[in-house]
């Protein structure tokens, strides 16, 4: 295997991505360097695994991608720190494997138990493994990383890469897989690029669009609880997952953009506010990085406007304008942000931001073959969380749609929010998406003026 790593500890300069989370950090007690900050995938794995031919195959990610193994200097800033390899933890369970286990609900499980652990983000490698057998031919293999150092788009470039090793480490070989792209060269590609057109396109696109913009944000109900996130999930029938993707084809739009424009309507009815900027997040890639491993998304704020929208298909259009225009032009926050410094002035000890998004990450393997094995992602999620991975303070939006459903995951700030209040808004936009896609072309109302 190659790989760009060396053999002494290397030091390199932040990413912006990282700089932002440093505005934030609270040491490596809390925030975005603290121990519940992670990012958990699991897949069921059909075939006999090799235990050792896992440890050695988890062993060769942490060689090849050396965010896995980069400390960040919260004392200097500045600065992270690459190191040589380390193995990774590979925790073993036994599963139940009887004829009435729940296989699917003890799998999520499994993946709580994991996110619910500590990870501290001062030590290396920042992943480690859960393998649990039902028995000798079914399994759920679970990964864990921080989040500091890998995104979602990077467990999936993870996977890949272990199901790769995984294979020739079983037959007795050594992995060939190509030279890797390391993050610590999209730092230097993102400061050569800082000075150069297309940074400074996107930025005017930014100073632009956001004028007299201010982010989207929800008043708190203190509850008393020590500070943490919780998950509140849920479910709809498929009728209303059909009818998002045939509304998406008719308006040329991605399910996202539908959702999107179904909350912003929603979200015009509880306040009355017709200029809405909702953030999400961004991949934040280039092609030549597509399979490296990192803290790379960003933070894209989509400002949509309903004033004068009269029905859905004037929101759809408004917000497909606005998802197309964003995305074509992101950049780091801390750019954009330079560009509309009053953005965040409407958050404050009060009223935290409110996310949206629709987790639909690449190679998200359904049933793939690699080597022996076979791997299939687990992403319905339908278990309730009183703790689970870290989030800014706030709420966040997250919304799968498949075949058969729509499965949704609101996580909130459990001090800063009643539960009972987080299920009303989930019921409430289930309510309007319904309504929304049930007829697309009849009058919206409160959002002319």
């Amino acid at each position: 295997m190659t790989t760009t790593s060396d053999t002494q500890p290397t030091t390199a300069a932040l990413s912006l991505q990282q700089q932002f989370l440093c505005i934030f950090a609270q040491g490596f007690e809390t925030g975005p360097f603290g121990p519940h900050y992670t990012e958990v995938f699991a897949w069921r794995v059909r075939g006999r695994v090799d235990e050792r031919a896992m440890r050695r195959a988890l062993a060769d990610v942490v060689e090849r991608h050396e965010a896995l193994r980069t400390l960040v200097d919260l004392e200097n800033g500045g600065a992270q720190h690459v190191l040589p390899a380390v193995q990774p933890e590979l925790l073993l369970v036994d599963l139940d494997g009887s004829p009435g286990a729940d296989r699917d609900r003890r799998s999520e499980e499994l993946m709580i138990e994991a996110e619910t652990r500590l990870f501290p983000a001062d030590r290396i490698p920042l992943i480690r493994a859960v393998l649990g057998r039902f028995d000798d031919e079914d399994s759920v293999l679970v990964l864990c990383a921080h989040h500091s150092a890998a995104d979602v788009w990077s467990i999936q470039v993870i996977l890949q890469d272990l199901a790769e090793s995984y294979t020739a480490r079983a037959a007795g070989k050594e992995p060939q897989l190509p030279e890797a792209t390391q993050y610590r060269d999209y730092v230097v590609a993102q400061q050569q690029d800082a000075a150069g057109p297309k940074v400074a396109a996107s930025r005017a696109y930014w100073r632009e669009a956001l004028r007299g913009a201010k982010i989207m944000v929800a008043p708190v109900h203190p509850t008393g609880q020590t500070p943490a996130t919780s998950y509140h999930r849920f479910t709809t029938e498929a009728q209303l997952s059909t009818e998002v993707s045939k509304l998406a084809k008719a308006t040329r739009s991605s399910t996202f953009m539908v959702l999107l424009a179904a909350f912003t309507v929603f979200v015009n009815r509880r306040t009355d506010a017709t200029d809405i900027v909702v953030p999400t997040f961004g991949p934040g890639r280039e092609p030549r990085f597509q399979s490296t491993v990192g803290s790379f998304f960003n933070f894209v704020p989509l400002r949509v406007d309903l004033d004068g929208c009269r029905t859905f298909r004037d929101v759809i259009a408004r917000t497909r304008k606005a998802c197309v225009g964003a995305f074509s032009h992101e950049l780091p926050l801390l750019h954009v942000l330079a560009e509309a410094p009053e953005l965040m002035s409407s958050a404050g000890p009060d009223a935290v931001p409110t996310l949206f998004q629709a987790v639909q990450p690449p190679y998200l393997m359904q049933g793939n073959r690699i080597g022996d094995l076979e791997y299939t992602a687990i992403w319905r999620r339908v278990i309730p969380q009183p703790l689970g991975s870290d989030t800014p303070d706030g709420m966040i939006w997250s919304m799968h749609l498949s075949d058969t459903e729509v499965v949704g995951g609101l996580s909130f700030s459990r001090h800063l929010f009643e539960r009972a209040e987080v299920e009303e808004q989930v019921a409430g936009f289930l309510g309007v998406i319904g309504e929304m896609v049930a007829d697309p072309d009849s009058e919206i109302r409160g959002t002319t003026r």
